[in-house]
Formats: structure tokens, sequence, C-alpha cells
């Protein structure tokens, strides 16, 4: 098992990459905004999945594909990018919403925007590449399973984050509901969600491996 000391320092790096306002951090405060708090955690919920998935897939050596093989990294990172531009162009023909909190979402759309949050994260290769470079420099064969220590990682890179994003999605939510305090429907919140797609779209297909 992974020493106490490993993961103290593990956790401090873990939180010094998620409190940089990122991709993610991104997403999931402008969903937060234009669709309330149940959707914030929702998209938050998709992307820390994907970390999971991530994970999985190193600790089964998927991920080194990757490495070896630079087409699938583009078939990947330029697939990705597609979906985004797609979940842009939905976005900007949605109808217009008031800025409300968590009522302009309905609870019928809680599993879309899961998977959605999810599916950008499973099409981001720089995400694996992230898994890979960071987590070796923690696990050590002597602790054990390498698959379970990755996986342990994977769990507290999660909590962090869950702590991390759960207060920028609240204070994100609070603002909408401060700039919503008129009931007028407004196309705003989807402008706002629509360009954070198209940016991460742009962002992810000029990204290379470095």
């Amino acid at each position: 098992m992974i020493d106490f000391s490993t993961l103290a320092l593990f956790s401090g790096a873990c939180l010094a990459l998620t409190a940089t306002p990122g991709p993610d951090m991104l997403l999931i405060a402008s969903r937060s905004v234009s669709q309330g708090r149940r959707a914030g955690f929702a998209t938050l919920a998709g992307i820390q999945a994907g970390t999971y998935c991530h994970a999985l897939a190193a600790a089964l050596g998927l991920s080194q594909l990757f490495l070896a093989v630079p087409i699938a990294y583009d078939a990947v990172r330029f697939a990705g990018a597609a979906y985004l531009l797609y979940l842009a162009w939905k976005t900007f023909r949605s109808d217009a919403t008031s800025l409300a909190p968590d009522a302009s979402t309905p609870r019928r759309s809680t599993a879309t925007i899961f998977r959605q949050g999810l599916t950008t994260n499973l099409l981001n290769p720089k995400m694996a590449l992230f898994v890979l470079a960071l987590f070796p420099q923690f696990i050590r064969p002597e602790n054990g399973s390498i698959a379970v220590q990755i996986l342990v990682l994977a769990t507290v890179l999660n909590l962090i984050g869950l702590v991390v994003n759960g207060v920028v999605i609240v204070s994100a939510s609070r603002l909408s509901r401060r700039i919503g305090a008129r009931r007028r429907p407004s196309k705003l919140p989807q402008y706002l969600l629509g360009a954070v797609f198209v940016g991460l779209a742009a962002r992810l297909a000029a990204a290379g491996r470095n």
C-alpha cells in the first residue's frame, strides 16, 4: 500500500495542479453559470469518471499506445476537438434560458451532461499522458499491486478535484443567481458555454504531445 508520506506529497502536487485554472475548471465554471449547480456537479462527475478510465488504461498499459503510435494520439485529439465543436453547435442553437440556478437544467438532462463531461475527458489524450507522467513518480513496486496504487492515486486526485471544483461550482452558481435576478430569458449563458466549447476545441486541436 502507498505510504502516508507519498500520499501527502502526491496530494500537495494534485492541489497545486487542480487549483490552477485550466480547461476542466473553465468548462465546469461556465456550465455552472449557464445551467446551474446541478449541471456543474454533473460535468465534474463525468470528468472524474474519465479520470478513472484513464487511470485504468494506464494500469493496463493501454495509454502507452499514444507514445508508441503518434497517429493514435492525433486521431483521438481531433475526434475530441470535433466533439467539442458539436457540443458548441448544439449549445448555440439551444433556446434562451433564465440564469436561475438548477431550475434551468431539467433533471432528465443531468445524465446527458454527465456523458458530455465524460466524453470530453476521454477524448483528451493529454489527460492520458498526464497520468503517465505524474503517477509513476509516486508508485513503488514494493508497495504492492501497481494497478491498485494507480487507482488509489486517481481517487486522491478526484477527491481533491471535488473540493476545489466544488468551490468553483458553488461560487459560479451563486454568481448566476445574482446576475439572473431578473426572470427575462437570455441567450448569454448559451453563448458563454458555446464559446468555451469552441475555445477548448481549438486548444485541443492545436496541442501536441508536449
